[in-house]
C-alpha cells in the first residue's frame, strides 16, 4: 500500500511540473540564502536531590548543562527549497538517538528538499521533524522548557518522502516513510515502511486545528498506530491555549500480534502574555500508561508545569516550576525509596536569531 502511494505522489508530481510549466506566467524572484539559529543552557534541580526526570533533554540534577547550538540553512527558490537543520549537544544527540555513533549523522536535524510544481501543492523528500504533537524539539518554539510525557514517548522525525496540499482553509498531507525516527535502517533492521498523515482546518488567525497519524511496523516488525489532536487557540491579544491529546497502540512481533497494548496523554497550555516582554503558561498533562509500554512500570501520571518567559530581543529567560504525581511509586527518594511524586526547578537561558 505505501508503495503505492509513493508512486502516485510522484506520478501526480510530474504531471503537475508539466502543467505549471506550459501555464506559468508569474514572474520568478531570485534565490535566496536564510541562515537562522539558536542556543540553550539551563540549570535543573531535583527536590528529591537526585535525577528522577522521565522526559527529554532535562536529565540533570543540581549543575548547569549544555542544551543545543542550532544552526538552520535554507535556499529558496520560486519552486524549490533545500533545508539543512544542524544541532550540536545533549539535546540533539537524544533527538537523533537512532543514529547513535554515527558521528556527524547525529548532528542532522532536518535535511530535505521541497518542490512546489503549483501553489497549492508541495512535495518534499529528505528527513523532517515528526508533524505529530504540540511541543517542539528547539528549546525557543516552546514556552516550556521542560517536555512533556507525549513529546517524550511519541514520534520526533520522520525520513521519506511526503505531499502537502492546501484548499481554502483546510490542508492535507500524506506521505511513507521508514519506521519513526530510523533516517536507516540498523543491519538486520526490517525494512518497512509508514503511513504519515495529516489534516488542518484554520477557518481564521484565531483558530488552528490539526488531526495528525502515524503508523505501520517498526523495524522489529512491531505494529504500532498513533492519532493525534492539535488544537491552538486565541482568545484575546493576551490569552492563548494549546490543546494536544494522542493515543498509542501497539502490538509486539513476538507475540504474534496478539496482545493490544495503549498508552495515551492529554495536556492543555495556558499562556498569558500581559506584555510583549513576559509571558506565563501553565501546562497540565495527563499521561496514561496502564500497560506499562514507556514508564519504568504501568502507571498514570498528573504532570503540572509553570514556566515564565522574559524576552529582550532574541533572549529569552525561562524560570520553571514543575511537580509530576505519579498514581504508583515510580519515583525515588534521595534515600532510595520510593514515592509517587517528583518536583523540579529550571533556570533556562536560550538566544535565537
Amino acid at each position: 500500500m505505501q508503495k503505492h502511494i509513493c508512486n502516485i505522489i510522484i506520478f501526480i508530481g510530474l504531471a503537475l511540473d508539466g502543467f505549471a510549466q506550459s501555464t506559468d506566467t508569474v514572474k520568478k524572484t531570485p534565490p535566496a540564502l536564510a541562515i537562522t539559529g539558536s542556543a540553550d543552557v539551563y540549570y535543573r534541580y531535583d527536590f528529591a536531590r537526585i535525577n528522577n526526570n522521565l522526559t527529554s533533554f532535562t536529565n540533570s540534577h543540581d549543575q548547569f548543562t549544555l542544551g543545543m547550538a542550532s544552526v538552520k540553512f535554507e535556499y529558496k527558490t520560486t519552486k524549490l527549497d533545500m533545508v539543512a537543520d544542524l544541532g550540536f549537544g545533549p539535546r540533539a544527540r537524544e533527538f537523533d538517538y537512532a543514529d547513535a555513533g554515527k558521528g556527524i549523522d547525529q548532528a542532522i536535524k532536518q535535511l530535505y528538499i521541497s518542490y512546489s510544481p503549483a501553489p497549492w501543492i508541495k512535495f518534499t523528500g529528505g528527513s523532517w521533524a515528526t508533524h505529530v504533537g504540540y511541543e517542539v524539539l528547539d528549546a525557543f518554539a516552546n514556552r516550556n522548557y521542560s517536555m512533556s510525557y507525549m513529546f517524550t514517548n511519541g514520534p520526533f522525525s520522520h525520513t521519506g518522502l511526503r505531499a502537502d496540499l492546501t484548499f481554502g482553509k483546510s490542508g492535507f498531507m500524506i506521505g511513507v516513510a521508514n519506521p519513526t525516527d530510523y533516517r536507516t535502517i540498523p543491519a538486520g533492521g526490517q525494512q518497512n515502511k509508514n503511513l504519515i498523515a495529516q489534516y488542518s482546518y484554520a477557518p481564521n488567525d484565531n483558530l488552528k486545528l490539526f488531526l495528525n497519524y502515524v503508523g505501520g511496523r517498526d523495524v522489529a516488525d512491531n505494529k504500532i498506530h498513533q492519532y493525534d489532536l492539535v488544537a491552538n487557540i486565541k482568545a484575546s491579544n493576551i490569552f492563548s491555549l494549546g490543546v494536544n491529546g494522542t493515543v498509542n497502540k501497539s502490538s509486539l512481533s513476538e507475540e504474534d500480534h496478539s496482545v493490544s497494548r495503549t498508552w495515551w496523554g492529554s495536556a492543555v497550555y495556558l499562556n498569558l502574555d500581559p506584555a510583549s516582554w513576559c509571558g506565563l503558561t501553565l501546562r497540565g498533562e495527563y499521561f496514561s500508561d496502564k500497560d506499562g509500554v514507556k514508564l519504568p512500570a504501568p502507571s498514570k501520571i498528573f504532570a503540572t508545569t509553570l514556566s515564565a518567559n522574559f524576552k529582550v530581543d532574541g533572549f529569552i529567560f525561562i524560570p520553571e516550576f514543575r511537580i509530576d504525581h505519579a498514581s504508583e511509586e515510580i519515583f525515588s527518594k534521595h534515600d532510595g525509596t520510593s514515592t509517587k511524586t517528583s518536583g523540579s526547578f529550571i533556570l533556562a537561558a536560550i538566544y535565537s536569531f
